[in-house]
């Protein structure tokens, strides 16, 4: 007798029961609610109780402007947006002027400074996202001290080792040293870009060789002082101090052409600085979305690129150099393009949409990782 077709109906039943058996709310307490509710159809309604409140807004990079919430009897706030396009967001509230996250959504996004918490949303298409999880070999994330005599103090660095690196110890890698933006910090490019999962996907897929990710804190400095010495002192800590300790803990392959350098917005603009800057160091070199070009006199900044352009062509392997369209400094950025271009300063450039966000800069990992290390002019 077969007897597993009656297994849904009693889970549903038991399932029903429980919901029914909930207690209701007290006096002042919320209704029960879920936020954010991502339909079948990628519509998504965010619910927020704040009985006494007099407006309640969202925020969020799914928008193009902010949405008012509307109240029910109860002192609950919603609102339905979409549909949304097939992506992982940030959102938060503003209730009253009070910047707030989703207290329904535990996932959050934070960084060095609280000012910048949000909640994220992850809405799903029917095909995976080229920073899923999938059922490839995987690398490791490490978190490592290392004493920083430069700065004089303790600091942490997170460390992505490719699939296999432990059990070929005979095998040594290049390493792309990856910087944050800021108001984040040395985990932000595994928790929000996603720099692990794209590179074991990548590896796999055989479109980009395996190499070490070194992510270190781009604040030498505290991230609510002043940021005018920052630059220079993290450029102290990096040269001095981390670099050699990755060499001497990991299996590094030696060598400029072994090492890139790469960041986003504030670590973008060190990239530039840093990297260009040392090319006895760094043979690669990358930029998403620098707020540094606006305003800047490139032909004075950076003089060294286009003083011998066959010279900066030979030392850089890889130049690459991106932003989103809808990112105020995409015409500072595409103002830089022209100039290197014009000045026959070979580089890779990249725009695609979206602003100022993860969104963006998760696409450009995913497009610059295949192009590095492999020796030659960029293709």
């Amino acid at each position: 007798m077969r007897l597993f077709p009656v297994f849904p109906f009693l889970i549903s039943v038991l399932l029903a029961i429980s919901a029914w058996a909930q207690p209701a709310p007290g006096p002042g307490e919320p209704p029960r609610h879920v936020s954010p509710e991502v339909a079948a159809d990628r519509r998504v309604t965010f619910r927020l109780f704040a009985p006494k409140a007099s407006e309640v807004v969202l925020t969020g990079e799914f928008l193009t402007a902010d949405q008012k919430l509307t109240k029910d009897a109860a002192g609950l706030w919603s609102v339905t947006v979409g549909p949304v396009s097939p992506e992982t967001y940030h959102y938060h509230f503003t209730v009253d002027g009070t910047r707030v996250h989703d207290a329904g959504n535990p996932n959050l996004k934070i960084g060095s400074t609280p000012g910048t918490i949000m909640n994220i949303l992850e809405v799903r298409g029917a095909e995976p996202f080229f920073y899923d999880g999938r059922d490839v070999p995987h690398g490791e994330i490490r978190t490592n001290w290392y004493h920083s005599k430069s700065l004089g103090t303790l600091r942490r660095v997170s460390v992505y080792v490719p699939p296999g690196y432990d059990r070929n110890p005979s095998a040594r890698y290049p390493v792309l040293y990856l910087l944050h933006g800021a108001n984040l910090d040395e985990t932000a490019w595994i928790r929000f870009g996603k720099a692990n999962l794209i590179l074991d996907n990548l590896i796999a897929e055989g479109k980009a060789l395996p190499f070490i990710v070194v992510m270190p804190l781009g604040y030498a400095v505290p991230p609510n002082g002043p940021q005018t010495r920052n630059t220079d002192e993290f450029s102290r800590d990096l040269r001095g101090d981390l670099m050699p300790y990755i060499e001497g803990q990991y299996r590094t392959k030696p060598g400029r052409e072994n090492r890139g350098l790469f960041g986003l917005s504030m670590g973008a603009g060190q990239s530039l600085v840093i990297g260009l800057g040392h090319q006895e160091i760094f043979s690669h070199v990358g930029s998403f979305s620098s707020g540094s070009l606006i305003g800047a006199d490139l032909p004075k900044v950076y003089a060294n690129l286009i003083a011998d352009p066959a010279k900066t062509n030979a030392s850089l392997s890889i130049f690459w150099v991106g932003c989103g369209t809808e990112d105020p400094r995409i015409e500072a950025t595409r103002a830089f393009d022209r100039f290197l271009t014009e000045r026959g300063v070979r580089h890779v450039y990249g725009e695609t949409s979206g602003d100022h966000t993860f969104i963006v800069w998760r696409k450009f990992l995913h497009q610059a990782a295949p192009l590095l290390f492999r020796g030659g002019a960029p293709r």
